[in-house]
């Protein structure tokens, strides 16, 4: 089982933090590392990053990744935003899969929404679909993750938090085992970025 992550955006991607100045990409990072370290109680399970902590990894480069190494699974993972860059009310988690909302995708979805909702207590927002490129682009069942909003004072604390990063990164493993049947007591390999 190969397992995709995709830490959305970068350190430095103009407008992709909150009113104070949190980067989506600091929340969006830990919680591949831990969905990573997570996964290292799963046999037969090869983690991949898409992103890189160096430079913000074009989409196309993301995905084109994804599909030469021929992963089962892409998860790309972010915070949410709303508004022109003030405080907003907006809030909870949703799930995305692409527009065809292909079969396989939308069971993972609902999976992982389910998760994050009960180990969270956030508002479910729901799985939605969109034509985002990391949905469009791989050939493989692909979902992206929206953990909550940056633009929300409540939730920006929540994001910031070792505590928050790892519910939603166990919630995600959870989604993973129980889709695949993965079964636990072996090692990981870990494979980063290197293009």
């Amino acid at each position: 089982m190969k397992i995709m992550l995709d830490a959305g955006h970068g350190y430095n991607t103009p407008g992709k933090r909150s009113p104070d100045g949190f980067r989506e990409y600091e929340f969006n990072r830990e919680v591949a590392c831990f969905i990573r370290d997570m996964l290292g109680d799963f046999e037969n399970v090869t983690v991949y990053f898409a992103h890189s902590d160096k430079r913000d990894v074009p989409l196309v480069e993301r995905t084109d990744y994804a599909n030469q190494l021929q992963v089962d699974c892409y998860v790309s993972i972010h915070a949410n935003a709303h508004g022109s860059g003030g405080w907003s009310t907006a809030n909870g988690i949703e799930t995305f899969v692409h527009c065809s909302r292909p079969t396989e995708a939308l069971e993972l979805a609902e999976n992982v929404q389910r998760r994050l909702i009960e180990n969270t207590k956030l508002k479910n927002r729901g799985v939605k679909a969109a034509d985002f490129h990391v949905l469009r682009k791989t050939n493989m069942t692909a979902v992206l993750v929206e953990c909550g909003f940056m633009t929300n004072k409540e939730e920006v604390k929540l994001l910031r938090s070792d505590e928050f990063q790892k519910t939603c990164a166990n919630a995600i493993v959870q989604a993973l085992e129980k889709q695949y049947g993965l079964q636990r007591d072996a090692k990981v390999h870990f494979s980063d970025l290197t293009i």
